[in-house]
């Protein structure tokens, strides 16, 4: 017994020690849990509160809303009838839709090109570059609160008018102007609304700009200096230089500023179709559920509009590669 014992003992001190090896987390991985714990309080409270409110939100959709005497009410499945009803039996619904899509296509690449321009403009060296920078982000605060309630009432009378009845004081350059600057220029009529309208629309550009502005300077300023320095002694000009670098670099600026702008053309107070669809909801009885199927019905055309952006802008987009 002894001699098993010494042994066994001889074995245990023979043979090495399993140490448990401690697993190596990168810090990209690091990173990636810090911005789960972030977001984490978005999350639960999408789950707790917004998804439900869509669930009901769509069921009301479908549903016809039925009062009981003594208070209360009750929901009888309908089908598409709502929607049906919002293009079939409301005269105004579909042609409000439409020029708020064609808003939508206009305001988007005005917002985007004239941010990208003015970020350009602010990257450059100059004095009181602080300055302006808050005085182009200024309008972004104003348009805020008192001021969007005003803009959305002259909306919600505009769309009660009718655009026939729109005030001329109120567009800075008809269409008759454009056509007479452009009359020896060979020009269609199509780019004469254009650029009409989007002179027109100055204001409104310049007030949701501030922010895709930022992002823009954010991405530009994260172009590392010795790329420029690089083109400067290859000897390529300032417009060469922005089309093969700079554009290139901001391209996933792009995308994120072409999605923000179409969301916040979706959730603005001023918006033309959801303005109409809260006078529908307010209307009558009935116009609860057939403001709720107007809603749903825009919320997915934008969403197919954000889907499409996406898929035509991710081909396109450059990522820089990082050294591992």
């Amino acid at each position: 017994m002894a001699k098993d014992v010494k042994k066994n003992t001889k074995a245990e001190i023979a043979a090495p020690k399993k140490t448990k090896k401690r697993k190596i987390v990168s810090l990209d991985k690091k990173k990636a849990r810090a911005g789960w714990f972030f977001v984490l309080p978005f999350i639960i409270g999408c789950i707790l509160i917004y998804i439900p409110v869509i669930f009901d939100s769509f069921i009301y959709s479908v549903s016809e809303v039925e009062n009981i005497r003594g208070g209360g009410y009750e929901l009888h499945f309908v089908g598409i009838e709502n929607y049906r009803a919002a293009f079939f039996d409301d005269p105004n619904f579909a042609q409000t839709l439409v020029k708020g899509l064609q808003q939508l296509i206009f305001d988007v690449p005005a917002i985007v090109i004239f941010s990208l321009f003015m970020a350009v403009l602010l990257n450059q060296k100059m004095m009181g570059r602080a300055f302006f920078r808050a005085v182009f982000f200024v309008p972004v605060i104003l348009s805020t609160g008192l001021m969007e309630s005003i803009e959305a009432i002259d909306i919600s009378e505009e769309v009660e008018m009718g655009e026939g009845e729109k005030s001329a004081t109120a567009e800075i350059v008809s269409a008759m102007d454009i056509e007479v600057l452009f009359s020896y220029m060979k020009i269609g009529t199509g780019l004469v609304e254009y650029v009409t309208q989007l002179i027109n629309s100055i204001y409104n550009i310049v007030n949701r700009s501030g922010v895709q502005m930022l992002i823009f300077l954010s991405g530009l300023q994260s172009i590392s200096p010795a790329i420029y320095e690089a083109c400067s002694i290859d000897g390529a000009s300032g417009w060469e230089t922005f089309w093969k670098v700079t554009f290139p670099m901001i391209s996933p600026m792009i995308l994120v500023n072409g999605v923000y702008t179409i969301i916040d053309s979706f959730t603005s107070e001023s918006n033309l179709v959801m303005t109409y669809i809260n006078g529908v909801y307010g209307s009558g009885s009935n116009g609860n559920v057939l403001s709720t199927a107007m809603a749903w019905t825009y919320f997915t055309i934008v969403i197919l509009i954000i889907s499409a952006v996406a898929a035509l802008f991710s081909a396109y987009v450059f990522y820089q590669r990082r050294d591992s």
